[in-house]
């Protein structure tokens, strides 16, 4: 398979334009039925760095954008105070849906299942096929399943850089949004090793 450094960047973006609007019909799974909109990745189509998240919340699924909500804005942080400017990076996720339970007027995230991450692989595997990152960082355990087709404990991974394919690196990491439930206590010790792991990802970056 072609990278995206061997086509021009014009023909890249027109392939990513065409695939997004595909991927505004999916009907692979359910996920659809409930979910507001499909959340595809955003950012330079031939980034260096491709960071993939779990699944939209419910902000992404309303903004139809990734990692703008609460997560978003620790994820934020953290590139910054790891120095790798986030629009210089290409962010989506390994599920394109919203999956959800509704409890009144709220709705509840809820984890993707191996069959709707397996659906949605497809939609992950052209993004990077046209971004064509040196380095790929998989957000969360659904992520890396997605990404590596496989599950891989986050908690022995992490912290070390990882062979995909085609000569890619692969990273691991924790989700933003586990950040937003540890204890209090915790939770500069586990943002500060959160910016750690993204600055493994610095050489990869320019």
């Amino acid at each position: 398979m072609r990278t995206a450094a061997a086509r021009p960047r014009h023909d890249a973006l027109v392939e990513w334009t065409a695939i997004r609007e595909d991927a505004r019909s999916c009907r692979a799974c359910d996920l659809w039925r409930a979910a507001t909109q499909t959340v595809f990745g955003e950012g330079p189509v031939q980034a260096p760095l491709m960071l993939v998240g779990e699944q939209p919340g419910d902000r992404e699924d309303i903004a139809g954008k990734p990692f703008v909500g609460p997560a978003g804005r620790i994820l934020d942080r953290a590139l910054a105070d790891a120095g790798i400017a986030r629009d210089k990076t290409y962010v989506t996720n390994a599920v394109k849906h919203f999956k959800f339970a509704r409890r009144g007027k709220i709705r509840l995230h809820q984890k993707p299942d191996t069959s709707e991450i397996k659906a949605c692989n497809p939609w992950l595997a052209r993004e990077r096929a046209i971004v064509g990152p040196r380095l790929v960082i998989a957000l969360g355990a659904t992520a890396v399943r997605g990404v590596f087709g496989k599950t891989l404990t986050i908690g022995h991974n992490r912290g070390r850089l990882l062979e995909l394919d085609r000569g890619t690196k692969g990273l691991i990491t924790v989700h933003p949004s586990y950040l937003l439930r540890v204890d209090e206590e915790d939770k500069e010790r586990e943002y500060l090793a959160f910016v750690a792991d993204l600055r493994l990802a610095t050489p990869f970056a320019c």
